[in-house]
């Protein structure tokens, strides 16, 4: 197979990514198949990171919600996982600002190449499969934070239950240009239901200047009734006007794409305890830290966070385990962090040993989300 290399005065084109086997697809994780932080998260009423990496549900009093990563899948088009939003308390009567919507967001330095802002801005076009119970309109959207501006396009769920695949393709934009850097410039977002803030205007199928009402005009609201779930995969959003064939990743390249975003430093996803977790040592007696180097560099210098208990976590040294509550993390960059503990050990300054876990809750993590 031949390569293809730009030189340096070489635009990059629509037509040059779209014939590029890898890394045409925008979207992190577009098989569902990455869950670091779990399979499963119930009861559900605030924004979060819940299962499957890179995506998030923006909830705000629309509902209480079940999310998991399903393998209810198209049948034949090589997908193992899904994820499956089902509403579990029910809301038929949104208040004007209630609303939920399931995004990606994506940095800035990775969308260069759509030239937005200028006259030669790149379409996109987006594919993905949609199963819900319930039938009618919804609302898939694109939103700029560098310029506040936005795009709304509709798509419809017509037979109840069953997969179908959806391809919607959306005008480049002349105005505003993405900022070059590792922070937010654009999310992809699919909305599930809106209260009146979001659906009084008209449906905002150009881009324009952020104007709320005119957002999700039309969106059914799928937290109308407990009965309703939502599932999705095959997500694609690539530089083109038409819709190519889903880009499948290994798993591990994949995983390591998520990792860049968040990372398990240390859990027992096995159930057995005692994972060690990083090499430490005890600096003065009772303060014991080692240093955690991220792999792969992450994008920001991440927030850590321990999951906490009594004994949940043990440094090994000298043939004994000697226990703390938690981990924290110092100094950290987006290439490593000094995990910690001050106060739960008692040892002897220069003891060389490891931090493990000690129960099978045992849990730390780096988060580096946008």
């Amino acid at each position: 197979m031949a390569i293809t290399r730009l030189g340096p005065n070489q635009d990059i084109t629509a037509a040059k990514i779209a014939g590029q086997i890898n890394f045409k697809n925008l979207i992190i994780n577009g098989d569902m198949s990455i869950a670091q932080r779990g399979t499963s998260a119930t009861g559900k009423t605030t924004d979060g990171y819940y299962t499957l990496d890179r995506y998030q549900f923006a909830i705000t009093s629309l509902g209480t919600w079940t999310f998991t990563q399903s393998t209810d899948v198209p049948s034949g088009q090589g997908f193992g996982y899904s994820q499956k939003a089902d509403c579990t308390t029910a809301d038929a009567s949104p208040s004007a600002s209630d609303r939920i919507f399931y995004r990606q967001k994506f940095e800035g330095q990775n969308l260069q190449y759509l030239k937005k802002g200028t006259s030669s801005a790149e379409s996109l076009t987006l594919s993905f499969w949609v199963k819900s119970n319930k039938t009618g309109t919804y609302i898939v959207e694109l939103f700029d934070h560098d310029n506040s501006r936005h795009i709304s396009k509709s798509y419809t769920v017509s037979s109840a239950s069953t997969w179908e695949k959806k391809t919607i393709t959306i005008e480049g934009d002349t105005t505003g240009a993405f900022t070059n850097d590792n922070n937010l410039s654009l999310h992809v977002a699919w909305w599930l239901g809106a209260g009146s803030t979001y659906t009084s205007g008209t449906l905002g199928t150009s881009w324009g200047s952020q104007t709320n009402a005119n957002r999700a005009v039309g969106q059914v609201n799928l937290a109308d009734n407990t009965a309703n779930e939502w599932y999705i995969t095959g997500v694609q959003l690539e530089a083109d006007t038409s819709a190519s064939d889903f880009e499948f990743l290994p798993y591990d390249v994949n995983l390591q794409r998520c990792k860049r975003y968040f990372q398990i430093l240390g859990d027992n996803k096995s159930g057995t305890a005692n994972e060690p977790i990083v090499n430490a040592s005890n600096y003065n007696g009772t303060y014991t830290t080692g240093a955690y180097l991220f792999n792969p560099v992450m994008r920001t210098a991440p927030t850590i966070t321990s999951v906490s208990g009594t004994d949940y976590y043990g440094f090994v040294a000298n043939s004994q385990s000697d226990n703390a509550n938690s981990l924290s993390g110092t100094q950290t960059s987006n290439r490593s962090t000094q995990l910690f503990n001050n106060g739960d050990i008692s040892g002897t300054a220069g003891q060389a040993g490891y931090w493990e876990t000690k129960n099978n809750s045992a849990k730390v993590t780096a988060d580096a989300e946008l």
